[in-house]
Order: C-alpha cells, then sequence, then structure tokens
C-alpha cells in the first residue's frame, strides 16, 4: 500500500493532484510486475478515471513505463535517477556497509542500516547473518519511531520539536507492549541518551526483539544508525544485552570514520 500520509501534509500548501500522482507511483513501485490499471487504481485507493490520468502524467514524465501489448504499467528506471544521491551517498554507505559485515560476521545475526526518514525509518542496507531462524526485513522497509530500536535510537537524539511532533501524530500500539504514553516515551529516550542504544522487547511485533545504535557525523544531526532484530524465542531479554558492546563499538568506530562522535554510554548496572 502506499506509504503517503495526506493527514501529515498542511492542506493549504499541498497540491491534491501532485499527492495523488505520488500515491499511483508508489502503488506501481511496491509490486515487482506490471500493473493492470484496475491493480493500479485499487493499491492507491482511486477511482479508474482518476488513476489513468496520473499515469499518463506520469508516462509523459518518464517515470513510468506501459507495455505495447499487455498494456500494463511498470516503473522506468528514470526512477533511479531521483534516488541516485541517496544510495549513493558514497564513501558513507561503503564504510557503513564495512561496518555491517563485520559485525555480521562476529555475531552471525542479520545487521540493518536504517536512514531517518520523518517520522519513520527507512531500511537502507542489510547483511544476512548465518542464523537459520531469523527477522528478513528488506531494503525499502520503513518503520514507525515509538515503538522498534531503531526509531527509538534515532529519535533520542532529534530535538524536543520532533520528538512532540511523533508524539502529537499518535503512538499506536502495535502489541500489548508498545509504548503509547507520551511521558514513557520521553523517558525512554532520555534513557537511549545515557546508555547510547535502544531495545525493542515485542514492542513492534509479540515475536521480535531488537536492539539499535546511532551513528554519528560531523556537523550533522543523526540521522542513521545500525540494529540487529531476532525472533522472541531465541532472542531472549538477555540476549541484545550482550549484543550491546560490539553495537557501540560498532557505532563508536563509524562515527569515528565518518567525522563525529558516539557519545560514551554512562556505566551500566
Amino acid at each position: 500500500m502506499p506509504v503517503i500520509d495526506t493527514r501529515r501534509v498542511p492542506g493549504q500548501s499541498a497540491s491534491s493532484t501532485a499527492l495523488k500522482a505520488l500515491r499511483v507511483l508508489e502503488a506501481v513501485a511496491a509490486e515487482p510486475r506490471a500493473l493492470a490499471l484496475a491493480e493500479v487504481a485499487e493499491r492507491a485507493g482511486l477511482n479508474k478515471s482518476a488513476t489513468h490520468r496520473m499515469l499518463a502524467t506520469l508516462l509523459a514524465a518518464g517515470y513510468v513505463r506501459q507495455d505495447d501489448h499487455s498494456r500494463r504499467y511498470s516503473l522506468s528506471y528514470r526512477v533511479v535517477s531521483l534516488s541516485r544521491n541517496l544510495l549513493a551517498d558514497d564513501e558513507v554507505m561503503r564504510l557503513a556497509r564495512a561496518t555491517l559485515e563485520q559485525l555480521s560476521g562476529a555475531s552471525g545475526e542479520g545487521i540493518h542500516l536504517a536512514m531517518l526518514d520523518g517520522m519513520e525509518t527507512v531500511l537502507v542496507q542489510r547483511v544476512k547473518g548465518t542464523r537459520i531462524v531469523a527477522v528478513d526485513f528488506q531494503v525499502g522497509d520503513r518503520s514507525s519511531l515509538h515503538c522498534t530500536s531503531i526509531g527509538k535510537a534515532l529519535l533520542a537524539f532529534q530535538g524536543d520539536e520532533s520528538v512532540d511532533a511523533v508524539i502529537a501524530a499518535g503512538l499506536p500500539a502495535l502489541t500489548a507492549r508498545t509504548i503509547t504514553e507520551p511521558e514513557v516515551l520521553r523517558r525512554e529516550l532520555r534513557h537511549i541518551r545515557e546508555r547510547g542504544y535502544a531495545i525493542d522487547d515485542r514492542e513492534m511485533h509479540d515475536d521480535m526483539r531488537c536492539i539499535a545504535v546511532p551513528v554519528f557525523e560531523r556537523d550533522t544531526p543523526v540521522r542513521m544508525g545500525i540494529s540487529c532484530s531476532g525472533p522472541a524465542t531465541r532472542f531472549t531479554l538477555d540476549y541484545p544485552e550482550q549484543l550491546r558492546g560490539p553495537l557501540l563499538a560498532a557505532s563508536r568506530q563509524l562515527s569515528g570514520q565518518l567525522g563525529g562522535r558516539a557519545p560514551v554510554p554512562e556505566p551500566q548496572d
């Protein structure tokens, strides 16, 4: 389904037509196969007439292509040009990849790099581990900030206005353990800043625990972090604590390579 949330877009400054076109573009992008008009309309939540107009615009702009025989729609490679600077971020991504591979090799776990994107995180790099039972996230997956380790790890190092905005947007419960009270979330973020890492103890999914650390860059607000997730049956409550040392060391290493400096966590009891 499209991820654009029109409730977060100021009504007076937003173009409803542009938002519809982007919803259609995301609907086409969400499937690896080409889609018929009716399928695009259903996924975008629009009627066929409006969907056809949006597709015609995207075709004219070169971001969508249509098969001459099946008349189905798919993305064109022009879309790649939009993201090349984000995905290429060249040296940063190369160094991050090396760090992920080092962590995964030492732990056997799948390791992820995610970026802050508005009020969500998006997974931009992953290294698969060797564990048979694992959580299989994919590049491009998005997560909320209040109920995931990576989301909380990044949110903890944002300004008060960002935290207030996340709270104002709502803290929906995904499980019985999701933090839904603003003051509880604020207290959790303070603890994360003190210890340097965040844990998701079945807050996003009933059978998953995660641990994450932020990465610090020179003269840049925190925008990325490293995380590791696993099923709760294997990721017992003490296991993320065992991973915190290697993850904190990786954060310090990568932060230093990027000209930043990870704060020294307070001693744990």
